[in-house]
C-alpha cells in the first residue's frame, strides 16, 4: 500500500544502500537503519603500495572497498604472508567494533587507485548508542562472520593433515571457560 509520508531517499542513497547491503554486516538492516551510516562514511582514494594500517595498529574505522583491491597480510619473521585480497563490495577491519582490539594484520592497497568508504568507530558508537536495535543486528551478523572464519580454519586445519596443532589457536591456557587464562 502506497503511504504518502514514507520517507523518500534520492537515488544515490538507494544505490549507496544497497551497495551496503550486500555485505553480510549490513545486510539485515533497513533502508531506514541504513541511512543512520551514509553521513558517517567518508571517501579515501589509496595509491598502489599505500599503507592503510599496520598490523597492532588500534582499531579505529571499519574499511569498505568501493573499487580497487587492498591485500591483506601478516608478517612472520622477516618476510610477509598474504592472507587474501579484498575487493570491490567486501568489508574488513571489522574487529573495531572489539572494544580496545587492535588490528590483526597489514592492510595494503594493491592496485593503482583503491577507493574506500572509511566508517569510523566514534561515528558507530554513537549510532549503537542511538539505535540499539541496530547494533543487535550488527553484532549478530558479526558473530556469522566469525563463524565463517572459525569454519575456514577448521577446514585449512583438516586440508593441512593437522600440520599445526589447533589447540594453540583455539584454547588460550587451560580451560576456555577459567577466568584467568594463562597467555
Amino acid at each position: 500500500m502506497w503511504n504518502p509520508f514514507a520517507r523518500k531517499y534520492s537515488s544515490q542513497d538507494k544505490k549507496l544502500m544497497n551497495f551496503l547491503r550486500k555485505m553480510l554486516i549490513f545486510s539485515c538492516l533497513t533502508d531506514e537503519e541504513l541511512m543512520a551510516f551514509l553521513p558517517n562514511l567518508y571517501l579515501r582514494n589509496y595509491s598502489k603500495d599505500e599503507i592503510i594500517f599496520f598490523r597492532n595498529d588500534p582499531s579505529q574505522a571499519l574499511y569498505i572497498v568501493k573499487s580497487g583491491q587492498v591485500r591483506l597480510d601478516l608478517d612472520v619473521g622477516e618476510r610477509f604472508e598474504e592472507l587474501g585480497k579484498i575487493t570491490e563490495g567486501e568489508f574488513f577491519g571489522e574487529n573495531c567494533l572489539v572494544q580496545g582490539s587492535h588490528r590483526l594484520y597489514n592492510a595494503i592497497c594493491s592496485d593503482s587507485i583503491t577507493e574506500l568508504y572509511i566508517l569510523p568507530l566514534a561515528n558507530i558508537l554513537e549510532i549503537f548508542e542511538e539505535y540499539p536495535r541496530i547494533k543487535s543486528k550488527i553484532y549478530e551478523m558479526m558473530s556469522k562472520n566469525q563463524q565463517d572464519y572459525i569454519q575456514n580454519i577448521f577446514n585449512a586445519y583438516r586440508d593441512s593433515f593437522g600440520i599445526f596443532e589447533l589447540s594453540h589457536s583455539y584454547f588460550k591456557g587451560e580451560n576456555r571457560n577459567n577466568k584467568e587464562i594463562t597467555e
